[in-house]
C-alpha cells in the first residue's frame, strides 16, 4: 500500500515521527508555475493562496482575448482549456480550488493557516463550507460577476432579467451566510480559512456593482466582507502589476 492510500491520522504521524520529512514537504519546489490571467476570477484565487503562504511563482499569462487558452499548447497542460494552471515539477493542476487546497496543504505551517485540519470534524465543516462556496454561492456570484462586469468589458449588453433572476438566487444564500456569520466570525469557523478565500474573486467585482447592496443590507454579511476583502494578500492579488507583472518569467 502506498503512503498516499494512509488516513490522514496516520500520514500525521509519520511526518511528525520523521520531521526531516515534514521539511522537506514544506520547502519542496517553492516556485511553482503559474498559467492565468491577473483579470480571472479563477486565477486570483490561487493567487490569494501562494501570497497568503508567502511563495514564490513564475507568473505565465494565457491571453484569454485572443483565445489562447483554447490553442494546444495550452490544451496540454489542459484539455477543458480553462485557466488557472499550476505546475509544480513534473505535476499539472486545474481548477482553482483544487489547486488552492493541495497548496495550503503542502504549506501547512507557513503563512496563513487556511486549513483547519485540528479534527475529522473541524475538516468536514471546512470541506462543506467549501462545497457550499462552490454549489450555492459561486453559481449566481459568477452569473452576476458576468452581466454586470465581463460583458460590458467585452461591449455586450447586460441581461437585466439574468441579473433579476440571479440576484434572488444570491439573497437566499446569504441570509443563510448573515444567520452563519452571527455564531462564527468567518463561515468554517472563527479564523480565516480557505472556505473565505475562495468567496473574494467573485465579491470583489460584485462590491462595483448595484449587486453590492446585498452585502451592505446584511450587516453580518458586510463586516465580512470588509474584512476578508481588507487582508494585504488580496490587495496584493488584485493588483497586477505586483502580484503578475512583477513575477513573470523571463
Amino acid at each position: 500500500m502506498s503512503y498516499t492510500s494512509l488516513p490522514m491520522d496516520c500520514l500525521r504521524m509519520v511526518f511528525n515521527l520523521f520531521p526531516s520529512w515534514k521539511r522537506a514537504a514544506e520547502v519542496k519546489k517553492l516556485g511553482y508555475k503559474l498559467h492565468g490571467n491577473p483579470f480571472s476570477t479563477n486565477t486570483r484565487r490561487v493567487l490569494a493562496v501562494l501570497l497568503e503562504k508567502g511563495l514564490s511563482y513564475e507568473a505565465i499569462t494565457v491571453d484569454l482575448k485572443s483565445g489562447e487558452h483554447k490553442k494546444d499548447h495550452f490544451l496540454s497542460l489542459n484539455p477543458f482549456g480553462q485557466v488557472p494552471v499550476l505546475e509544480d515539477g513534473n505535476l499539472k493542476l486545474s481548477e482553482s480550488r483544487a489547486i488552492s487546497q493541495y497548496i495550503a496543504y503542502v504549506h501547512s505551517s507557513r503563512g496563513t493557516q487556511l486549513l483547519n485540519l485540528q479534527s475529522h470534524e473541524t475538516m468536514a465543516i471546512l470541506t462543506m463550507w467549501m462545497e457550499i462556496e462552490a454549489h450555492q454561492f459561486d453559481p449566481p456570484a459568477s452569473k452576476l460577476t458576468w452581466e454586470q462586469v465581463i460583458k460590458p468589458i467585452f461591449g455586450l449588453e447586460t441581461d437585466h432579467m439574468v441579473v433579476k433572476e440571479n440576484e434572488a438566487c444570491l439573497e437566499k444564500v446569504l441570509d443563510v451566510y448573515e444567520k452563519r456569520l452571527g455564531e462564527s466570525r468567518f463561515l468554517a469557523c472563527n479564523t480565516f480559512t480557505l472556505v473565505d478565500l475562495h468567496h473574494l474573486p467573485n465579491i470583489q467585482f460584485l462590491l462595483g456593482t448595484p449587486t453590492n447592496r446585498l452585502f451592505e443590507t446584511r450587516p453580518k454579511v458586510r463586516n465580512w466582507v470588509h474584512e476578508i476583502t481588507s487582508r494585504e494578500a488580496w490587495k496584493m492579488a488584485c493588483d497586477p502589476e505586483k502580484s503578475w507583472f512583477g513575477n513573470q518569467g523571463k
